[in-house]
């Protein structure tokens, strides 16, 4: 069987809205999910905790990151991995963008 792909520009396929966090999953299976958010400027998300390991690619901007208690400053172009278990948070101290990829154990 011949099974789809697909290509995008992660970039242009998601925009900012003053105020808001903006999400859009792209891709989901069993193994788990890959969604592109949008922050606005002082938008982010409380410190919580998933059952998953997570990648964090940061696609445009910038943002603070908190893992565990540990603070990384993060721009374009960078990646981070949040494991599974772990209290996590973030900020869009400016606004940024952010391609989510959770991956079931």
């Amino acid at each position: 069987m011949n099974k789809l792909s697909f290509h995008f520009s992660l970039n242009k396929n998601i925009n900012y809205q003053e105020g808001s966090v903006v999400s859009k999953e792209i891709f989901k299976n069993k193994a788990g999910t890959v969604t592109l958010f949008a922050f606005a400027q002082g938008q982010g998300l409380s410190e919580h905790v998933t059952p998953f390991d997570a990648l964090v690619y940061i696609v445009d901007g910038e943002a603070d990151i908190m893992i565990s208690g540990i603070l990384y400053k993060m721009k374009a172009g960078e990646i981070i991995h949040m494991p599974s278990g772990s209290p996590h948070s973030l900020k869009a101290n400016k606004k940024f963008k952010m391609l989510l990829t959770m991956m079931k154990g």
